[in-house]
């Protein structure tokens, strides 16, 4: 495993293209286009103000960053360099931005969700769609690329609508049977759109592509409901985690429930595999002798190791007490995600925040146990394999395999603690992100199946 130096970057806003060649870093006002693997500069943009959002275009040929704060997005072309958009969308304000699936239509949503306003590069055409809902997740693409389902709220009632991407025409529009609709996602196989209630009321919602209700699912009739919901990448299972500490499973058959995955505060089972991240002294040497801690902070090669220990039940897990008096208590099942052979499930328990729990997906049970030192920021599956890398916030990424558990720290000079991490579309490097820097983290993939 090989590290690059470090690169400046501002708000964790770096991406990689989709074909895997490029990288995109942004800095304060200026963005910056490197070579994957060489990291040689290709490119640097100059935009009108500081970038609060970048965006990669399906095909890799653009661009996107958008400036909130002034209203504006500007489009960079990287097969011609001279070449450049600005969208500015006045009065209306803006709020988000994103691309269409085809690469060539930009969707900005102006302020107060007033209206989501369309921008053909191609025809420099511009089109309106009307009530867009107020909602973290209220609009998501079919995987092929072909339509757009979209939440909408008219006359104090919840709305779908789906579009035709090609034409931006409106297929179908259909009322939910739902009280505040809080998030929608399509099925990986394009086939079927979950849509889910609010944190009030727990009630995911099946309809399929013209609209028909195929199943409504409910687990309680109690005040609090879904927090996360996941498809598998086979789109046969429908994991949707609860406020209640739980995760259910529901099959793509009969749309009920074939399993409950409870995230216990103490583990008993004695066939459990539960990994637990121990700090090393790095000072002691194999010989017996020590030194001293070097008191100088420039350096992370002297701050604490840490390896994984085995340990046998029963082992109690950390929990955090919620506070009831705050908004959005770490309450909860607030992140899961299956692994791209449909083999596995991780999630991670608000209120335990320090532990990931991986599932089997085919057996629906538990399969292994991470427990960290510190709490859980960010957790991503490989996307060619079952392999899945974790930051904690401190100087070190973590893997898990079936093989086994993997702890490396950072070889960098300074405070560089991970955030947030993102892995090369063919899964042989990772993006490794701090508050205000980057590096790409090399992983040695020869010999693996």
């Amino acid at each position: 495993m090989n590290f690059s130096e470090l690169f400046k970057q501002s708000n964790q806003l770096c991406r990689l293209s989709p074909d895997g060649r490029y990288s995109a870093v942004c800095v304060q006002y200026r963005l910056v286009i490197r070579d994957v693997h060489t990291l040689q500069v290709l490119h640097l943009y100059t935009c009108l103000d500081q970038i609060q959002y970048v965006e990669w275009s399906a095909d890799s040929l653009f661009i996107l960053c958008a400036m909130y704060k002034r209203g504006l997005v500007q489009v960079w072309s990287l097969e011609q360099p001279d070449w450049h958009c600005k969208i500015d969308e006045g009065s209306a304000g803006l709020m988000a931005s994103r691309w269409s699936p085809d690469g060539r239509h930009i969707l900005n949503t102006t302020e107060f969700h007033l209206r989501i306003t369309v921008w053909s590069l191609c025809t420099k055409s511009v089109s309106y769609i009307k009530y867009p809902k107020s909602c973290q997740h209220g609009m998501d693409f079919t995987k092929d690329g072909h339509y757009m389902a979209l939440a909408e709220r008219r006359d104090c009632k919840d709305h779908i609508s789906i579009f035709v991407c090609s034409e931006w025409q409106l297929m179908r529009h259909f009322e939910t049977e739902t009280q505040d609709l809080a998030g929608i996602k399509w099925s990986p196989n394009s086939c079927v759109l979950a849509v889910w209630d609010s944190c009030l009321e727990y009630k995911v919602l099946l309809y399929s592509l013209d609209g028909r209700l195929l199943s409504m699912y409910s687990a309680y009739e109690w005040s609090l409901g879904v927090k996360s919901v996941a498809w598998s990448p086979s789109s046969q299972l429908l994991a949707i985690g609860s406020y209640d500490e739980k995760v259910r499973i529901i099959n793509h058959v009969t749309w009920r429930k074939l399993v409950e995955l409870e995230h216990l505060s103490t583990i008993r089972n004695p066939k459990s595999v539960i990994y637990k991240e121990v700090e090393t002294c790095p000072h002691l040497g194999g010989d017996g002798l020590s030194f001293p801690p070097i008191s100088t902070e420039k350096s992370s090669l002297f701050n604490s190791e840490s390896k994984y220990e085995i340990c046998q039940p029963p082992v109690d897990v950390p929990v955090v007490k919620p506070d009831p008096d705050r908004a959005n208590p770490k309450l909860g099942i607030g992140m899961l995600a299956f692994s791209p052979d449909n083999q596995f499930l991780a999630t991670r328990n608000d209120n335990m925040p320090n532990t990931l729990w991986i599932w089997d997906a085919q057996k629906l049970k538990q399969y292994v146990v991470l427990e960290q030192l510190s709490a859980v920021k960010s957790f991503h599956w490989d996307p060619c394999r079952a392999r899945l890398a974790i930051c904690t916030g401190s100087n070190k990424v973590y893997l898990w395999s079936p093989a086994g558990c993997l702890s490396v720290q950072v070889p960098a000079e300074g405070n560089f603690q991970i955030l947030s991490l993102h892995w090369h579309p063919n899964g042989d490097s990772l993006m490794l992100l701090s508050k205000d820097q980057m590096c790409v983290c090399y992983l040695e993939t020869a010999g693996e199946n």
